[in-house]
């Protein structure tokens, strides 16, 4: 299978007759870089949760591919994303997350900016004592802001600006998860945690696309929710997972369960769905409580797994969420070998993309489809 950006017409195949990607697309930087435009900065793009700034006056930097960015809960409970740069000489502004007190201050000229990233004072840019210059326009120069769009908490940007609005380009499965359109509330400290992948991102994004491998790699979920109980979901272009018709409830000690989210069709009283959202968010929802899993490639290597449990109430047991959470866990590191084990597989030269189960691998082939569409001719644009 020729090996290129351009010539990725085996990928686009139909599923029973398509290959893989190739194995560059995993390990090669010159890939990974022509990924950050194609594939994230030109999309909607998973970035953070709106939970990580739950406070006005919270900020978050991110190194978002390279880029420098901030996320911001501004003092009117607004979360905005700027670019984590002082307009004067591009020095970083915020290193470490805390709570902007005042002001955010350039700690080099000590240019300060609103939380709403208005540019607010400029000491002696005029000259000693001298705060303003007619050169200076503070208008002009607040922090550049990245276009973002919070759902289901998760904070999306496209740092392109050309993408279509979220709620257009996502028009899709928000109509999916229209039943689930509820406040959500995140579990707090034990529903939140990060795990650390020796992988590429999409390995990561493929693994979570389907059902395949539950009887060997999670023999426990798979002993309730079997391989026969589950469905593939695909949306060409958009997003791919898969559907569980046995969801069970955790049940704490003494018989207690999370409280459903309000108003659910009966469907959903077994039912649950998981979707990757492209690039990189995956999300889960069930009656009873939804994931979302932000997914922070680190070079073409490794990847940086961030995984918040939300539920439809604020005020749900702590002792059940920590167990839902640590039952998460568990099933998000089984596969962590899984996805390590791939990636050590691309430097077989012999590899040639791999062949799809047209029965299984549905989900996964959309995936692959998706890439190799929006790379195709990255060659002759790079």
């Amino acid at each position: 299978m020729p090996d290129t950006f351009n010539d990725l017409s085996a990928i686009r195949q139909p599923v029973a007759t398509a290959h893989g990607l190739p194995n560059r697309h995993y390990t090669d930087p010159a890939v990974h870089n022509a990924e950050r435009q194609r594939l994230f900065f030109d999309q909607w793009a998973g970035l953070a949760t709106a939970a990580e700034v739950p406070e006005n006056g919270d900020a978050l930097p991110v190194d978002f591919l390279g880029v420098p960015l901030l996320l911001l809960r501004g003092r009117d409970g607004a979360v905005r994303v700027f670019q984590n740069i002082c307009r004067h000489r591009g020095m970083i502004l915020i290193s470490e997350p805390r709570k902007i007190e005042g002001a955010i201050r350039c700690p080099y000229h000590s240019w300060c900016y609103g939380t709403d990233g208005r540019l607010v004072a400029t000491p002696h840019v005029g000259g000693p004592g001298m705060n303003t210059h007619e050169a200076i326009d503070r208008d002009a120069l607040g922090l550049i802001e990245v276009r973002s769009h919070v759902w289901r908490d998760v904070v999306f940007v496209n740092l392109s600006g050309t993408a279509l609005p979220f709620d257009e380009a996502q028009r899709d499965l928000i109509a999916r998860w229209s039943d689930f359109d509820a406040p959500l509330y995140h579990g707090g400290a034990e529903s939140r945690f990060t795990l650390e992948v020796r992988s590429n991102w999409k390995l990561a994004v493929e693994n979570y696309c389907e059902s395949y491998h539950l009887p060997w790699v999670h023999p426990g979920l798979n002993a309730y929710s079997r391989l026969e109980d589950h469905y593939n979901i695909e949306a060409p272009g958009l997003y791919s997972g898969q559907g569980s018709t046995l969801y069970r409830q955790l049940r704490g000690a003494d018989g207690a369960t999370f409280p459903d989210f309000p108003a659910l069709p009966a469907k959903w009283d077994t039912a649950a769905e998981y979707a990757a959202l492209y690039p990189n968010v995956l999300f889960g929802v069930h009656r009873d409580h939804a994931f979302a899993i932000i997914l922070r490639p680190d070079g073409q290597g490794r990847t940086v797994e961030h995984i918040h449990l939300y539920y439809a109430t604020p005020d749900t047991d702590p002792a059940l969420r920590a167990q839902n959470a640590a039952l998460w866990k568990t099933v998000f590191e089984e596969d962590i070998f899984v996805v390590e084990g791939m990636q050590a597989g691309r430097a077989a030269p012999g590899f040639d993309g791999g062949r799809f189960s047209p029965a299984m691998d549905g989900p996964t082939h959309c995936f692959h489809d998706w890439v190799a569409g929006r790379m195709a001719g990255a060659d002759a644009a790079a």
